[in-house]
């Protein structure tokens, strides 16, 4: 029975045609999703990047004033101060 209806889908040309249809709009709609979905990952790449160098570049300023600190309390300068 369903053999029979199957088969009748593959021989008539409205139905071929029909099939044909369905399957290009699948792969156009499967693309697409696809797509947004690597524009989706891109973003977030995007923000993981932009959030890294920022925090690299507060390291890189902490580092900076450290370097040019005092190495000890001698070294302090006075202010005028005794």
């Amino acid at each position: 029975m369903i053999t029979a209806l199957l088969t009748g889908l593959a021989v008539s040309p409205w139905a071929r045609a029909a099939l044909r249809y369905g399957a290009i709009a699948l792969a156009v709609l499967l693309f697409l999703l696809a797509l947004r979905r690597s524009g989706e990952r891109a973003g977030r790449l995007a923000e993981r990047f932009e959030t890294t160098e920022k925090s690299n570049e507060i390291q890189r300023r902490m580092l900076d004033a450290a370097a040019r600190r005092p190495r000890d309390r001698d070294r302090l300068p006075t202010g005028g101060r005794v």
